[in-house]
């Protein structure tokens, strides 16, 4: 991907089967269907790719153990059969992971081992592994610093785990690679009418201020929780789609778990379960579930919701974290499909799945769901365009397709296995083994690579989104930063006042990620 060679082309080709308006988890996935289905595709999204909700996950690929137990078993089968497609189509980025419910309660094993055997059920062919009882020694062998008082065994089942911004960047290219362009740092100021009818947007370029006027037969607005502003674009008077919901995460030293086990806390004080899982050799805490108005791109974890995750985190752990102890914390917003009869503190209570809606001027939007059902979403709303915009193309193809990067039977034992096949060219780049951080693995070809054929155009799309040092360690990456700047300004022809304007952004932002 090369994002000068993405603009030349809309400079020369204007019209477009589908715009797609938004480069998240469900944006990526709907350029990805559209381009696999030979329609020509335009995606474009006002930040990088995957900034806002799509990088801030539990980093989880799963089918929703809680929603079985609300009762959303549709909902359940589809993301469980969703998970293996994904694990399926990308292992090099989703992996089979173990998960732990510790029992303290002579009933919680035999309980949660018969809801979990239905889960594994309900996932059919496409299950990732048995839900078994566990004695108290195998589960302080899976989690050693499991709280071991009152401990009278556990439950083990399997869900999935990946890298959620690596993913993203895995759909743009598998976009790329089918025909599709897609473009990050172009945002729709204007949606564009034929007579009553939305034909198309105008672009104006973040990085230079150049202004595009795109046709499309079909515009499709994937915006995640700024939906609503993309609908009141077309129509004032639109009512609201989405209710922000906000989500926190910690990140912790790997100890406070230890092993390679993830643990899941199936009930928190507010009704809610809670996950520690070991991810790129941290362990991520969390989340929250806070209802808010307003939709932020750099959302901000609320003290509330810290202290929630470390106490309870505590209540299950040997060593309980403290705030000394967190590295990174990040923030992201859900974009729930807004009902009018929605308690505004039971957001817990809210279905997470996607909504479609086709204003009468043709705009078509889908929010709601998750990363897990990114696809089926993708192929929903698509076949939807296909429909109302009596478009030409293939059938769906993504079930069974192989993701940018495919690699079978990943080295897991470097972080950077998320680059799949990518990694055989990381070789080619000079001095490319030099790492970048102390106690970290990234080095000078992740930042190079990064720039080259990623589409990376800030310190902060690399150390966020590609290498993800700010979510894993925000005080080493906010140390790295200015070699990171140096390296890119050399790649892209910036000058040292580029450099510290991009070293001073990013520490500002950065900060916001340490207690």
């Amino acid at each position: 991907m090369k994002r000068q060679e993405e603009i030349n082309k809309i400079k020369e080709k204007n019209t477009y089967d589908i715009l797609v308006i938004g480069g998240g988890a469900t944006g990526l996935g709907i350029a990805v269907d559209a381009a696999t289905r030979g329609l020509s595709t335009l995606l474009v999204e006002q930040y990088d790719f995957a900034k806002g909700t799509s990088s801030r996950s539990t980093k989880l690929v799963h089918g929703g153990v809680r929603y079985l137990a609300q009762g959303d078993v549709q909902l359940v089968i589809n993301a469980l059969h969703e998970r293996g497609r994904m694990r399926r189509n990308a292992p090099h980025l989703v992996e089979d992971k173990r998960f732990v419910i510790g029992a303290y309660r002579w009933w919680e094993k035999p309980f949660y081992t018969i809801g979990l055997t239905m889960y594994d059920i309900l996932a059919g062919r496409l299950g990732l592994g048995r839900s078994l009882p566990l004695s108290i020694k195998k589960t302080k062998r899976e989690i050693p610093a499991v709280k071991h008082k009152g401990l009278c065994g556990g439950i083990v089942y399997h869900d999935g785990l990946f890298d959620d911004s690596r993913m993203a960047i895995a759909l743009a290219q598998t976009a790329t690679d089918n025909n599709a362009l897609c473009i990050n740092y172009m945002k729709v100021t204007n949606l564009l009418k034929n007579g009553s009818k939305i034909c198309g947007a105008t672009l104006v370029d973040q990085l230079t201020g150049e202004t595009y006027q795109i046709e499309a037969k079909a515009v499709i607005n994937a915006t995640g929780v700024f939906v609503d502003e993309i609908m009141k674009m077309s129509a004032p008077e639109a009512s609201k789609k989405v209710r922000p919901s906000q989500g926190v995460h910690l990140v912790v030293d790997a100890r406070f778990l230890g092993g390679h086990s993830a643990l899941m806390i199936p009930k928190t004080k507010d009704g809610r379960v809670l996950f520690g899982v070991p991810w790129h050799g941290k362990a991520v805490l969390g989340t929250t579930d806070t209802p808010l108005n307003d939709a932020a791109i750099e959302p901000k974890a609320l003290d509330e919701e810290i202290d929630f995750i470390l106490d309870q985190a505590g209540e299950y752990l040997e060593t309980k974290p403290t705030r000394a102890d967190v590295l990174s914390v990040f923030a992201g917003l859900r974009p729930l499909a807004a009902t009018d009869n929605t308690n505004s503190k039971k957001t817990k209570e809210v279905s997470r799945s996607h909504k479609i809606y086709r204003s009468g001027n043709g705009l078509l939007t889908i929010t709601g769901g998750k990363w897990t059902t990114y696809r089926e979403m993708a192929e929903d709303i698509v076949n939807l365009a296909i429909k109302s915009c009596k478009l030409t193309a293939g059938k769906c193809i993504t079930k069974t397709l192989k993701l940018h990067g495919y690699t079978e039977k990943p080295d897991r034992s470097r972080w950077d296995y998320v680059y799949g096949s990518d990694m055989a060219y990381f070789r080619e780049i000079p001095l490319g083994d030099e790492l970048l951080a102390e106690g970290y693995t990234f080095t000078r070809a992740h930042v190079i690579w990064a720039v080259r054929e990623e589409m990376a155009q800030t310190v902060e799309d690399v150390l966020a989104r590609r290498v993800r040092l700010l979510f894993l360690d925000a005080r080493a990456a906010i140390a790295v930063a200015p070699k990171v700047a140096d390296i890119m300004a050399t790649e892209m022809g910036k000058d040292e006042a580029w450099i510290k304007e991009q070293v001073a952004n990013f520490t500002q932002i950065a900060l916001n990620y340490i207690l």
